[in-house]
């Protein structure tokens, strides 16, 4: 096993990340939020345009958080979240319901997690888009 270090996610990489999401989001004439966050969770850079519903930053909080804690894009996680599907209902360590509708992606560094993105605001199959555009555009 390597235990070379991988540089983790700087808030530079989160800024980079909110900007290319929202500058996807803004070419399609939709208005996001995006929150990114670190490999621990924690909040490294937030986004909310004053257009945007306001539910949609707790919605972009939520989708980074089930793509960080599940290391897998939301949009894949769809059809386990039907009733009868794998995460019906899955309780959290963070006392929050997992919100599984497209638009979280986790984000990778020399194959090891470092972080997530959520976008939040469009319709999930266009959120999931500006994610994975915003963390193509990191590598």
């Amino acid at each position: 096993m390597s235990t070379a270090a991988v540089a983790p996610l700087t808030i530079q990489d989160a800024e980079a990340l909110v900007t290319a999401a929202h500058r996807a989001a803004e070419a399609a004439g939709v208005t996001v939020s995006v929150t990114v966050l670190d490999a621990g969770g924690h909040l490294l850079a937030f986004r909310r345009d004053d257009r945007a519903v306001l539910i949609s930053g707790e919605t972009s909080t939520r989708k980074a958080y089930t793509a960080l804690q599940l290391d897998a894009p939301t949009a894949d996680l769809v059809d386990a979240v039907q009733p009868g599907g794998l995460f019906h209902t899955l309780p959290t360590a963070l006392d929050r319901p997992l919100l599984f509708i497209a638009g979280g992606v986790p984000v990778h560094r020399d194959g090891r997690l470092i972080g997530a993105i959520g976008v939040g605001g469009g319709a999930p199959e266009q959120d999931h888009g500006f994610a994975s555009a915003a963390v193509t555009a990191l590598s």
